[in-house]
């Protein structure tokens, strides 16, 4: 039997549980000491807000909701001369490393309400639940769960301001990984999702890793914004009870027998975008993502830009370009596209 290559001594290490947000329990519990800011939703068509929200229980099981993003402006000239040409639709996943965060969370309801604005598009933020409470799949399934709500809804934003036959499934670091994952299960139940169609799947800094360590990996090891050591740790937490980083959850090059989903992918016509940037670690691995897909007679689009991990969700003055190239993406006539630029 063959043995993996002896992982490179990473100097200056981590201690993941050192953390300041993350304590785990001796009965493999965790609390999360750091609470984050969170935003309320703002339905209210009387409120200034640019963008209105609402929330929508999922499942009360699960304690899972969905929170609507809509411009303001796209109810008003609805309401002033009512258009046939509805907005495209926007299924959003947070990111936190399956751990942490909420679609409550202000980094991501901020993030939600701009991309609603700059696009323009009905965003729809799913709050999944979180790992090691309920450990994946249990994100996926949940994802699932929320585009079959989608599909059936008669929920008054969704039927009569966006179209539901336009839509791109976008995620963020940990939600990256859940819109590649979701991807792929619809690709293989495409017509049960009827008449919600996929055109396309928007991996933003997306959550990766592996057993073998790679280069970015290692270059980038103790980096303030999301050390190695950290990323582990939210891996071992997330996958299922058992598994090493080389499960299919994890590492997007083990395909097992998903090989044909990437067929179907490809048959579809479903684009891929990809937004990187040359401080993540995972960097590397996002690109072996991006190589496999082209193998596969996926059309997928790269951009890799300067700087850390999640920084556009962070620093929202930095997310001009991130959301330039995503209307360019799901609206080409709303901005120009180009497959080979950078931020």
């Amino acid at each position: 039997m063959s043995q993996k290559p002896q992982q490179p001594v990473l100097s200056g290490a981590v201690d993941p549980y050192e953390s300041p947000y993350i304590r785990r329990n001796p009965d493999g519990s965790v609390n999360r000491i750091m609470s984050f800011p969170t935003t309320v939703a703002t339905p209210d068509a009387d409120s200034p807000s640019p963008v209105l929200s609402k929330d929508i229980l999922l499942n009360p099981n699960h304690a899972t909701f969905l929170r609507i993003f809509i411009p303001r402006r796209a109810i008003s000239s609805s309401s002033s001369s009512p258009s046939s040409s509805n907005l495209p639709l926007i299924v959003y996943f947070h990111g936190g490393g399956f751990v942490l965060l909420s679609a409550s969370s202000s980094i991501n309801h901020d993030f939600c309400s701009e991309m609603a604005n700059q696009i323009p598009a009905v965003v729809v933020s799913v709050q999944y639940r979180l790992a090691p409470e309920a450990r994946l799949p249990a994100a996926y399934d949940d994802a699932v769960e929320a585009l079959r709500w989608l599909k059936a809804t008669d929920e008054k934003w969704i039927r009569e301001f966006s179209d539901v036959s336009r839509c791109y499934l976008v995620g963020t670091s940990a939600g990256g990984n859940m819109a590649y994952h979701v991807g792929l299960r619809l690709a293989a139940a495409v017509d049960e999702f009827g008449p919600m169609k996929i055109k396309g799947v928007i991996l933003h800094h997306p959550f990766f890793s592996g057993s073998q360590r790679t280069e970015s990996e290692v270059r980038l090891a103790i980096n303030p914004t999301l050390p190695l050591s950290g990323s582990d740790l939210m891996w071992e937490l997330a996958l299922p009870e058992g598994a090493d980083r080389d499960h299919e959850y994890c590492n997007p090059t083990v395909t097992h027998d998903w090989r044909t989903r990437f067929d179907e992918i490809g048959r579809l016509g479903w684009e891929i975008l990809l937004a990187a940037c040359d401080g993540d670690p995972m960097v590397d691995r996002q690109m072996e993502l991006v190589k496999m897909l082209r193998s596969r007679g996926i059309k997928t689009v790269e951009h890799v830009g300067e700087g850390h991990h999640g920084m556009d969700l962070v620093d929202l003055s930095r997310a001009g370009p991130l959301f330039n190239l995503m209307r360019g993406f799901v609206c080409p006539s709303c901005g120009d596209f180009q497959s080979s630029s950078k931020f």
